[in-house]
C-alpha cells in the first residue's frame, strides 16, 4: 500500500504576522500560530469543497503536481466524512 503524500509545511514571519505555508500551494496567516493555522485549514477546507463541486483549475495555469490534487481530494473525503482534517495537514491531534 502506498503511504499518503503530505506537503511540506513552511513556518515563516511575513510583515509581523505568521504565516503557514502548505507545498505553495496555500496558505494561512495570523497573529499567532495558532491563526494560522485555523487560516490554512479554511483554505485547504475551501479548495477541497470547491474540487469536489466540479470547480477545475485554470487550463492557461500551469498544471499542480498530481500528488497535490489526490491530497485536495483526500481533504474533501476526510471533511465530507465528518473528519477533521488538521491532523493530516499538521500530523498531530487537534486540541
Amino acid at each position: 500500500m502506498q503511504e499518503s503524500w503530505t506537503p511540506s509545511l513552511e513556518v515563516s514571519s511575513v510583515s509581523g504576522r505568521c504565516r503557514l505555508d502548505l507545498g505553495g500551494y496555500a496558505y494561512g496567516e495570523g497573529e499567532t500560530l495558532q491563526e494560522a493555522g485555523g487560516a490554512l485549514v479554511a483554505r485547504v477546507l475551501t479548495l477541497a469543497l470547491c474540487f469536489r463541486s466540479g470547480l477545475s483549475a485554470s487550463t492557461e495555469a500551469p498544471r499542480p503536481d498530481p500528488r497535490w490534487l489526490d491530497f485536495v481530494h483526500e481533504m474533501g473525503e476526510i471533511a465530507a466524512a465528518g473528519g477533521d482534517i488538521r491532523k493530516r495537514i499538521f500530523g498531530c491531534e487537534a486540541r
